[in-house]
């Protein structure tokens, strides 16, 4: 039993060695030709690696030649087949540039914005590659107005962006709730000027009128009647806006309050305007 496991164990050695083989042999070969015929081998057959590896030695060779911006393209594949985005995206952008008149330069374009699109995390993650495909889908746009893929393009960009806004109001939700209010209604600002569609406005305008009010709450007694009346604007502008809606009951009582406290403070003036804690 153990000699026929020992000759399975070397057949199968030898069989890998021999596949192994094959392709060193190729590899170390130098015959140009020979490495060119058989990387499109290994690239049909979906063995991207390998293609790779055999790309790269006779890129320099091809150079000048017809056959060169084949060669570019498909080795800008490799890396986005075998997942590796951020040299996918090099590649093709480098593609695009080296052969600017090239039929399959649009398809490029596409691939380096695609290819960061990959590599876009979570919201809750940095978002610098969010931002990258988000210019490059948009440069595509610009550059292709007619192409078949602006659509999905723009589609895209839809969605990064929305990926962007919930970011943005995520980050002004966590400064509400560590009672940072005068930095949430900045940043609870900041989302409805960066993104002036959003669905989200009747959302993030009731976030900022909870934090006007709060902000004015917790101040020290100098600063809340000007606080308060930042409230109740906002609040009476929300209510002009949006009359009906899931919010509606809470920011008429905001307003009320806010009013009630401002009447307070007209009839009793600045005393003790060291009463309150707050900022």
């Amino acid at each position: 039993m153990k000699k026929a496991f020992f000759i399975a164990f070397a057949g199968m050695s030898l069989l890998l060695s021999a596949c192994k083989s094959e392709f060193e042999k190729i590899r170390s070969s130098g015959d140009v030709n020979r490495i060119y015929t058989k990387a499109l081998e290994y690239y049909d057959a979906e063995e991207y690696q390998k293609a790779q590896s055999l790309f790269e030695l006779i890129i320099s060779s091809y150079r000048g030649k017809k056959e060169a911006e084949d060669i570019y393209f498909k080795y800008a594949y490799t890396y986005y087949y075998l997942g590796q985005y951020i040299l996918a995206s090099y590649y093709f952008k480098n593609f695009s540039n080296t052969y600017g008149a090239s039929d399959l330069r649009e398809e490029a374009d596409f691939m380096s914005a695609y290819s960061n699109y990959q590599l876009s995390p979570t919201f809750r993650l940095d978002q610098t590659y969010t931002n990258q495909a988000i210019d490059g889908f948009q440069l595509f746009v610009n550059t292709y107005p007619n192409s078949s893929r602006v659509e999905e393009c723009n589609r895209l960009i839809d969605e990064l962006r929305n990926k962007l806004e919930r970011k943005a109001y995520e980050s002004a939700k966590l400064y509400f709730d560590l009672r940072e209010y005068q930095a949430a209604i900045q940043t609870f600002d900041n989302v409805l000027k960066d993104f002036p569609d959003t669905d989200n406005a009747q959302q993030i305008r009731y976030m900022i009128i909870r934090s006007a009010y709060q902000l004015a709450k917790n101040s020290f007694v100098d600063k809340q009647k000007e606080r308060y009346e930042d409230a109740v604007s906002r609040a009476s502008e929300f209510l002009a806006r949006f009359p009906e809606g899931p919010y509606t009951k809470e920011v008429n009582s905001i307003y009320n309050q806010s009013r009630e406290s401002l009447n307070k403070l007209d009839n009793v003036g600045y005393q003790n305007p060291s009463a309150r804690a707050g900022s």
